[in-house]
């Protein structure tokens, strides 16, 4: 794309005496970096030949000729023999972009800002806010945190290149400290867990890749795709949830990066177990990687922007396939789901709650939180829930809100201790003397899938007010379509 900018931006660019703001020098980066041409237009000469500070004058003009001069610029007839020659200058700068001499015109001057409203090109012209974000917006990607997960650039971790972590990636791939290295001086980044510090215990190191042909039948992925290149948990880690925990982060950029596919390509015999993880998220394997020697399988998640059409895939299979779209109409069952505090924490140690401030997740041993596969024990009346039904969990006591939503994947009402634990596996967040404890009376187990947390928690007051609930939040209950809706348009969702 082509960006004219207006004499005011141009001026504190050149002139070292004056603030440069940083959108402006982050949109100058962005532009740079991504092949976009910023241009000027004569009328600026002139304006800068009109400052009376010579030596100003001769420097601005001198580095103004690193940007492109418009050349056979239009006379423009907005102008006449009553038109100041600031104004003057301002409409052949803006009728240039009437013109369509360029993308856009990027400009601080508010005149020029109305005029162009007046002249129905609005839409053309920027601020250098708007300017800086849309950029942001079309090439900066979207960080990901998460509890124990940290985003890194490779480079970070050369110093510990050496260390036995990587070995077997090393007998893998005999040139992997050089890949390592080049990918590094590339700016790839991944995210890591570390066992102790400078101790690394997990890492997923990730790509984007755009119109990539990932089989050797084929198989093109249209677009920014996200790739995740290495991934590997050490074993001090393993049972820990963190292979899921990265597919979370991963998942979380793709939806905030708008990358409507996620693919991954390894040894099938060697990765079982990653790939057993991957098909239980909707991964699928869609055939052998170009360049492998038919070694390397390539496994696909179609992550799209809009929910596809539901067809005739049950409610569960739908949202395990389409995270993190789910069937939402009357057809699903809702349940409001009362959760106190301290479980809260435990079972979403990644909701952020202004009451959780002084805590943090190393001040508890739970590791299953951190996951999207979990598990609820409880001893409500509720006697029927159905895989793909929907469960909004509201936290009571202290924030008295509704903070999440999940979707059911499992619902069960079990009295062996250890039947309850060999269905919650490594999901709940109970210990087996909790679970004999809850099993001396008939226990609801139910197995879930996080969707998300609100941004805007949907308070006690408000669901009263709006006749989503009758009155206190004991026990698990159902709500209607139309509660329902509501609650998701107050959250924001």
């Amino acid at each position: 794309m082509r960006f004219l900018l207006d004499t005011n931006i141009l001026i504190p660019l050149e002139d070292s005496q004056l603030p440069l703001k940083a959108s402006l020098a982050n949109f100058v980066r962005l532009s740079h970096a991504n092949g976009h041409e910023l241009i000027y237009h004569p009328a600026s000469e002139n304006d800068i030949n009109r400052d009376s500070n010579e030596l100003r004058k001769q420097q601005t003009l001198e580095r103004l000729r690193q940007y492109s001069r418009l050349e056979n610029c239009p006379d423009c007839p907005w102008n006449d023999n009553n038109t100041t020659p600031n104004d003057a200058a301002d409409n052949e700068i803006l009728y240039a972009i009437y013109c369509d001499a360029a993308h856009a015109l990027i400009t601080e001057d508010h005149g020029i800002h109305q005029k162009a409203k007046l002249k129905g090109i609005s839409d053309k012209v920027y601020y250098i806010q708007t300017a800086d974000d849309w950029l942001r917006r079309l090439y900066e990607r979207v960080s990901v945190q998460l509890p124990n997960i940290e985003e890194i650039g490779l480079h970070s971790l050369v110093p510990v290149l050496n260390s036995n972590f990587f070995d077997s990636l090393r007998d893998g791939y005999p040139n992997f400290d050089d890949w390592f290295r080049s990918k590094a001086r590339n700016g790839m980044k991944a995210w890591v867990v570390w066992d102790t510090p400078g101790v690394l215990g997990a890492i997923c190191i990730y790509d984007i890749q755009t119109n990539e042909k990932i089989t050797e039948e084929g198989l093109v992925l249209n677009g920014a795709a996200l790739k995740l290149s290495t991934f590997k948990v050490g074993e001090t880690m393993r049972g820990r949830k963190i292979g899921e925990l990265f597919l979370k982060a991963a998942f979380r950029f793709a939806t905030l990066n708008h990358h409507e596919n996620i693919f991954i390509h390894g040894e099938l015999d060697e990765h079982s177990f990653l790939f057993d993880l991957l098909e239980d998220f909707g991964f699928e394997n869609v055939g052998t990687h170009p360049g492998s020697t038919g070694r390397d399988v390539v496994y696909v998640k179609h992550h799209p922007t809009n929910p596809p059409p539901a067809s005739n895939i049950k409610p569960f299979d739908y949202f395990r396939k389409y995270y993190p779209h789910y069937h939402k109409d009357s057809h699903v069952k809702k349940f409001l789901i009362p959760i106190q505090p301290e479980f809260h924490r435990i079972l979403f140690p990644d909701y952020t709650s202004e009451h959780d401030k002084q805590l943090t997740l190393f001040q508890t041993t739970n590791n299953v939180g951190n996951a999207i596969k979990l598990a609820y024990l409880c001893h409500a009346q509720m006697k029927s829930i159905n895989a793909g039904d929907i469960v909004f969990f509201y936290r009571s006591d202290d924030e008295q809100s509704i903070t999440s939503i999940g979707i059911v994947e499992q619902y069960q009402i079990l009295n062996d201790p250890s039947a309850i634990a060999q269905l919650v596996s490594r999901r709940t967040v109970y210990t087996m003397k909790d679970i004999e404890n809850m099993a001396q009376t008939d226990t609801r187990v139910m197995l879930f899938r996080l969707v998300k947390h609100f941004k805007s928690p949907v308070p006690y007051n408000w669901l009263l007010e709006n006749k989503v609930i009758k009155g206190r939040i004991q026990s698990i209950q159902s709500i209607n379509q139309q509660a329902f809706e509501s609650v998701i348009q107050h959250a924001g969702v």
